[in-house]
């Protein structure tokens, strides 16, 4: 008897063994599943924003390029309007046209005196006064 139980016993062991060796191996190859799916999913993701990323770049650099164009053109514009403006003046402004032919020809009356007064040089500092003296 003490045979017979023994051989149950280790049958039952061996059956207990496998199922658990099974399970172990089930749980085992779902994990490796699961993984495999999730990099997958990944990778996919990866494959999905690198086709979306350069055409979202060159739409922003093209955004860029088209509000730099719009400044200047609006610089222009600007441009523009004042040398309108300053040819309209010139046509119809005898006071303004005198203006400008003294200021920027160095044209003046007869028996008209003009002191110009040049703005300090950058480059000449309180030292070089100092060691003129």
């Amino acid at each position: 008897m003490t045979k017979l139980f023994t051989a149950l016993r280790c049958a039952d062991v061996d059956q207990a063994y496998g199922d658990f060796r099974a399970r172990r191996e089930a749980t085992l190859w779902q994990r490796l599943n699961r993984i495999v799916c999730a990099l997958l999913v990944i990778a996919l993701w990866l494959v999905i924003i690198s086709l979306f990323v350069p055409p979202y770049k060159k739409l922003r650099q093209g955004e860029a390029e088209i509000d730099n164009l719009q400044a200047q053109a609006t610089e222009q514009k600007t441009l523009l309007a004042r040398q309108t403006r300053e040819v309209t003046l010139l046509q119809t402004d005898v006071t303004y046209l005198e203006t400008i032919a003294r200021d920027r020809l160095d044209l003046m009356k007869e028996g008209e005196t003009i002191f110009r007064l040049e703005p300090a040089q950058p480059g000449k500092n309180k030292r070089d006064n100092s060691t003129r003296r």
